[in-house]
Order: C-alpha cells, then structure tokens, then sequence
C-alpha cells in the first residue's frame, strides 16, 4: 500500500477543498477502497475522512426517503420504514457482502464501489480501467462473469453492486456536492459506461461527493423486489440479479419498473420489459412474454451467453413473486 495523508474535514466545503486536490480520494467506510489499496489498484496520495460531518441520517416520510451518505447499510436495510416502503432497497442491501462490511459500509460508498473484474484486481495484467489505452485482456480471455450489456472494445467488466440496482427502479435521485454548489443527478445518469474512457466511471468531478439520495414514496416501491442469482450464497457478487417494481391496479400493470444487476457495465434498466408489462394483465402470459424480452442488444462474450438465458428467468422470477 502507497503511503498516504489522512485528513479530518469538519465540515463539506472543507471536504471538498481537501478532494479536489491531485491524489485525493473521499473514504468512509473503506470497505471497497481500503481493499484496492493494498493491491495497490487504487493509490491515493490523500484520503478524505467523512466521518466527523456527521452525514449518516435515514430520514423517512409521507412523501419520500432521504438518505445521507454515510448511513450505514446495514442500518438501512433494517430500518422498518424502510423494509415497509422500499422493500427492494432492503432485499438488495442484505443481499450485498457480508454482515460485517454492511456494519461498515455506507450508502455513498456503495454506489462509488469499482466496476471491476479479476483483471482490474490483479496488477499483473494490462487494463484500460488503470491504465488508459494498455488494453483489456478479459475480451479475449477468462469473461464468465462478464457483462453482456453495455461493454465497448476497451472493458467488458460488470458492475458489482446490488443497492444501485434497486434504486434504478425507485428512480432515486442524487445530490452531489463540489466547488460549484450543489446540483440533482438522476440514479440512471450518474454510472457511465466504458466507451472508450472505461477509468471514468461516474459523472462526479474532481472533488464532488454525494451529498444525500432521495427516493419517492409510491405504490410501486411499495410493491418491489429484489432476486440475485449467484454462485454460493453469501458474500459473492451476482452472474445476474433483478429488481422489480410494479403498480397493479384491479389486475392491471399500471406501470413497471425493471432493473438488471450482473450483466451490465453499469445497474441496467430495462425499458424493453417495462414496456412489455405496461397496461398489460399482471397475469401468467404476460410476465412471461415481458420476461423473455430482457436483454434488448446484448453481446455476450466467449464464456457467458447463459448470462441472456439466465437474466430472462431471474426477471421472470422476480415478477412473478412481486405480482403475486
């Protein structure tokens, strides 16, 4: 691990100054970048403490969940209102690592956790996530766990995380904090995809932190859920996951959300299966007619075509246990 400087900012403009500077990296619970450190993947000169501003609240109400960064995941996933009123953020955060680094993680952490691979962890191979243009070894070699959506010449690595899955179809909103105020990104705009620039990986610019996560209250967020698919039980990242939100009304779909986890360079909507679903009978035919149109332009690599196959039955699954 690179040697660095720890610094304790007591208030976010302070935060923001000390982040802006080359090197710096924001940490609070460390749990993702503490690990790529001593890999020696990521090597801040600077680290950011965030503890002391006190931003970890959970604030439910009639109208919305506002979240700040530093709640800890565990600490939402428990939260009654919140397992009443957006079930599928919960299911997606006890789904996520283990109980120990949800004691330890927080939500602005989660959402800024690496798009990676085995390639990405291992500096002994070339890649264009650490070093633009030295090209992507997984296109040619081991991709099991690869995406099949969203992908480009330069990086094929999946998006880890499950929350930021479930807050697609909550159409979460984020606040984002930097020298220049604050503005509103949607949840779907704030993950890039790799293109030809795979080491950017989100819009925040230098200095910027999440600041707080608002989630409207609705029927649909109360009606959701969440599946991940995986190789064993606990602390594995998914081959596929869904997360589903629906309003029914009088045996009717009035509106869907549908969101796909394992298969994309980033969380991955699926407007091909809302679309499906939207107007329709929450009956048999139809989840399974919505089901079989998830995947819209997928290009497997090598070793996960199963990916398209699998992503089809994990959404079919997770409709048919949320319109149940």
């Amino acid at each position: 691990m690179q040697a660095f400087t720890l610094t304790h900012p007591s208030d976010a403009k302070t935060a923001v100054a000390a982040a802006s500077q080359a090197g710096a990296k924001y940490i609070a619970g460390g749990t993702d970048l503490l690990q790529l450190a001593k890999d020696n993947v990521e090597t801040p000169t600077r680290l950011v403490d965030l503890e002391a501003l006190g931003i970890a609240g959970i604030r439910p109400g009639a109208h919305g969940l506002h979240l700040e960064p530093l709640a800890r995941m565990s600490d939402v996933a428990a939260h009654p209102d919140v397992v009443k009123g957006w079930p599928v953020l919960s299911q997606a955060l006890l789904a996520s690592a283990s109980p120990q680094i949800r004691n330890m993680g927080t939500m602005g952490g989660n959402l800024l956790q690496r798009t990676r691979c085995g390639y990405f962890r291992d500096t002994g191979f070339a890649c264009n996530k650490r070093t633009p243009g030295s090209g992507c070894p997984a296109i040619n070699g081991e991709n099991r766990m690869h995406a099949i959506l969203g992908g480009s010449d330069h990086c094929i690595a999946t998006y880890p995380g499950d929350m930021a899955v479930a807050m697609t179809v909550l159409d979460a909103e984020l606040e984002l904090t930097g020298q220049n105020g604050t503005r509103k990104v949607a949840i779907g705009d704030f993950h890039k995809v790799p293109g030809d620039t795979p080491d950017v990986e989100t819009v925040l610019q230098p200095g910027e932190m999440i600041s707080g996560i608002d989630i409207a209250a609705s029927a649909m967020a109360r009606r959701s859920h969440y599946l991940k698919v995986r190789d064993r039980a606990s602390f594995e990242f998914a081959l596929v996951s869904a997360a589903v939100a629906l309003d029914i009304d009088g045996g009717t779909i009035r509106s869907a959300r549908v969101a796909a986890g394992g298969v994309g360079t980033k969380p991955w909507r699926l407007p091909e299966v809302e679309a499906a679903l939207t107007g329709k009978p929450a009956d048999a035919a139809t989840l399974k007619q919505a089901a079989d149109q998830s995947g819209a332009g997928a290009k497997p690599a090598r070793m996960n075509g199963f990916k398209l196959v699998l992503l089809r039955r994990t959404v079919l699954r997770a409709l048919q246990t949320v319109s149940a």
